[in-house]
């Protein structure tokens, strides 16, 4: 037998070629967009991939089994519940894919039928010979990850309660999964950071009995205690999952390989002035904070890219790049992973392009912990019973007199300036404005879940019913789970995958104050808020983690 596991880390995705090294014959299972790599592997493997199975219709990713059956003639297969705009094979539960001989023997694919993250999701079990006692291992698709089980909330719009499909998960995990022997490797489809679940492990395989062990959602239960765990505290869904969805249900256009065209610096502005193209810089995260192009977006590449810009930017938003040089054409293939197609081109260098252009530049405004938390601590607010900074002045005031260091933006030599009222006219120059009219030439990783209590007095609130002083807007970006786990006083809820839907509930006329886990989400929801022309927004550099370490 033949088994690869590719994993993707910038999407936590895994795909896997299992083929039979008599016959030839292959199966792909969940691949993703760009499939050159499984071809070529399974060339050099004397495999053909005969069949593209996928294990659900998936909303986190576009899926290559479009891309797979142009370039190999294979055909697609879903699950018998799956509803398709192009011709499928329907895999029925119990039904056996045979890739070794007309012997009988051979490498065999069992399917199982294990609604609960989509009605049509299936499982496949691997076996080198048919009537093997213990399988090589189950591939688990998004029913069972090593960890977590999969989050059954996703087919709400199409009106199936999540307490539906959890039940029904609950029903697949316990009659199908667990009824495998406990040295079963499990393969699922996803791993850590995946929106997929919420407490995904980093590991990429497992055993059935080690996650029967383990596993916090397969531990002994009633079903409706197991209903009630898995349908609470679920990640915010990003904004791309249901155009992603839509596209791998329908059809969608086949991938264009190719670097993205090279725009001028007028071409750019153009293309954002003209055609509403979003200018997305997926520079390192130091570097943007220091000198960024006014209105841009920013999502790095160093960190979960086309998920945060999924969540930022709305699909068919046409796109600039602005990348370090040689990185336009990863961004713009992990764009592509999501179904983000329409990429206009790429400013060549825009580091140098701003710094022959002053005129262009913004910075992040960055605030520390220590000027929002006086010496005695959060303290709660006199009318509001919400929780306020002690000391030193109304927030408010920092954010108009403070000045952000250079070591706050990773050491930039621009100009500073002041943390509020600051000059934001949301897009800046246009096209023909740049440089005073003068032709100018030419993460870290996945915030995970917070852990500890929320800090400081008056915390236990969750900042429900407050607000900070002077109208100053507090915004927690991490996710439900992260906030109920801890949260700053007087802090608001939105997660960075809902802020873009949820951006009128904010007033752009009062100072906004954003934080997440570490510093990296804040940054991106600064970028979101002031290109949608908020003009008085900062992050708290650190984010939670820096304030619970000091209330420790």
């Amino acid at each position: 037998m033949h088994f690869a596991q590719y994993y993707l880390d910038c999407l936590s995705q895994a795909s896997y070629l299992i083929g039979d090294e008599t016959t030839g014959r292959a199966v792909l299972v969940d691949p993703r967009r760009d499939t050159d790599e499984y071809v070529r592997d399974a060339e050099a493997a004397g495999l053909r991939i005969e069949l593209v199975v996928e294990t659900h219709i998936h909303a986190d990713f576009l899926s290559g089994h479009l891309e797979l059956a142009g370039a190999t003639g294979a055909t697609v297969c879903f699950g018998e519940a799956a509803e398709t705009g192009f011709p499928i094979r329907r895999l029925r539960d119990g039904e056996r894919i045979q890739l070794g001989g007309d012997d009988g023997d051979g490498v065999t694919l069992t399917v199982l039928a294990t609604p609960g993250h989509t009605l049509e999701s299936i499982c496949l079990v691997i076996r080198e010979h048919p009537d093997d006692e213990v399988p090589f291992g189950v591939l688990t698709g998004d029913t069972l990850f090593v960890g977590d089980v999969g989050r059954p909330d996703l087919l709400s719009a199409a009106g199936h309660s999540p307490e539906d499909m959890a039940a029904r998960l609950h029903h697949s995990l316990h009659t199908k999964l667990l009824a495998l022997p406990d040295a079963t490797r499990v393969f699922p489809a996803h791993g850590a950071g995946s929106a997929c679940g919420r407490s995904l492990s980093t590991e990429t395989s497992s055993t059935i009995g080690d996650q029967r062990r383990l596993n916090y959602a397969l531990q002994p239960m009633p079903e409706a205690d197991f209903v009630r765990l898995v349908t609470a505290g679920q990640p915010a869904t990003p904004g791309y999952f249901a155009h992603d969805a839509a596209l791998n249900r329908d059809g969608h256009p086949l991938l264009e390989p190719g670097p993205p065209a090279a725009l001028t610096l007028d071409e750019t502005l153009a293309a954002r002035d003209r055609q509403g193209a979003a200018l997305l810089d997926c520079r390192p995260l130091p570097a943007y904070t220091r000198a960024h192009l006014a209105g841009s977006f920013h999502t790095s590449l160093d960190t979960r890219f086309a998920e945060y810009t999924g969540s930022v930017l709305a699909p068919g938003t046409p796109i600039v790049l602005l990348a370090d040089p040689g990185a336009e054409q990863e961004a713009r293939l992990r764009l592509a992973r999501i179904g983000y197609d329409h990429v206009l081109g790429h400013l060549p260098d825009p580091a140098a392009v701003l710094e022959r252009c002053p005129a262009l530049i913004r910075r992040s405004r960055r605030v520390r912990y220590e000027e929002l938390v006086g010496e005695g601590g959060w303290v709660s607010g006199e009318s509001s019973g919400a929780g306020a900074p002690g000391g030193g002045g109304s927030v408010e005031e920092k954010l108009a007199g403070e000045k952000v260091g250079a070591e706050e933006v990773g050491g930039s030599e621009v100009s500073g300036e002041a943390l509020g009222g600051v000059e934001m006219a949301g897009r800046g120059p246009g096209a023909g404005e740049a440089c005073g009219g003068e032709p100018c030439g030419g993460e870290p990783d996945r915030d995970d879940l917070g852990r500890g209590e929320p800090v400081g007095r008056e915390a236990a609130g969750h900042g429900a019913g407050g607000s900070w002083p002077a109208g100053v807007q507090l915004i927690d970006v991490r996710n439900p789970a992260e906030y109920e786990a801890g949260a700053l006083p007087g802090a608001r809820n939105i997660p960075l995958a809902g802020l873009r839907h949820r951006i009128g509930e904010l007033d752009p006329d009062r100072p906004v104050v954003l934080y997440c886990r570490s510093g990296n989400r804040s940054v991106i929801a600064a970028a979101l808020l002031e290109a949608h022309g908020f003009g008085d927004v900062c992050d708290v550099l650190g984010g939670y983690e820096a304030v619970a370490t000091d209330a420790a």
